[in-house]
C-alpha cells in the first residue's frame, strides 16, 4: 500500500489555500485553481502545512494519495507553472501559431489546425520546429501536448513525427536485401 497520502503538502508563501470541506481553492501569482474534494477525504490546514486525512474504507483509501497529489500539483501550478516542449522532426514539418490556432504541416495533404484551450499558452520557435506549451493546470498542459503528439506520433524507421523534447525514439532497422 502506498503512503503518498500521508505526506504533508507544504504551502508556499505566495499561495493561499481555502477549503470548505467539499471544495478546495488555491490562489497564486499565476492564477486560481479549484477542485471538488472526494467524499470521505478531510483537508487539515495548520500554518503552512496541509494534511490529507481519510477513514478506513477502501474507496477512500484508494483516493487518499490521488487527492494529495492533485492538491500538490495545483500548488506547484499556481506558483511555478508547468511546461512541455514538443519537437517536429521531418522534412517539411513545421508549426505556425495564429492567436489560439496552431497550424501544423505534418506531411499530410492538408495542414492540421489545432485549437488551443484558453488556459494553455503556446510558443513556436522561429523555424517552426519546436512548440512550447505552458499553463497552471498540469493535466491540461499534458493533455494538449498528448493531443498534438497524437496527430503524427514518431515512427520507428526514420524517426519522423511529433515527439516530446526529452523522448527517446527507438529506431528499427529497415528491410535488407536478400543474402
Amino acid at each position: 500500500m502506498s503512503h503518498i497520502g500521508d505526506k504533508p503538502v507544504e504551502i508556499i508563501k505566495d499561495v493561499s489555500v481555502v477549503s470548505d470541506g467539499k471544495k478546495i481553492e488555491i490562489k497564486g501569482k499565476n492564477g486560481n485553481l479549484s477542485l471538488d474534494i472526494f467524499p470521505g477525504i478531510l483537508i487539515e490546514i495548520n500554518n503552512d502545512i496541509l494534511m490529507v486525512k481519510t477513514d478506513e474504507s477502501l474507496s477512500n483509501q484508494a483516493m487518499h494519495g490521488t487527492m494529495r497529489a492533485l492538491i500538490d500539483n495545483m500548488i506547484t501550478g499556481v506558483s511555478k507553472g508547468y511546461k512541455k516542449t514538443l519537437q517536429l522532426v521531418g522534412v517539411g514539418y513545421h508549426a505556425v501559431l495564429e492567436k489560439d490556432k496552431l497550424t501544423l504541416s505534418l506531411g499530410y495533404s492538408n495542414p492540421v489546425i489545432y485549437n488551443l484551450p484558453s488556459d494553455v499558452k503556446c510558443e513556436v520557435d522561429k523555424k517552426g520546429m519546436s512548440i512550447a506549451l505552458s499553463g497552471i493546470n498540469k493535466q491540461k498542459v499534458g493533455q494538449v501536448a498528448s493531443d498534438i503528439r497524437s496527430l503524427r506520433p514518431p515512427e520507428p524507421y526514420k524517426g519522423k513525427g511529433v515527439r516530446y523534447s526529452d523522448e527517446k525514439v527507438r529506431r528499427k532497422v529497415g528491410k535488407t536485401a536478400g543474402k
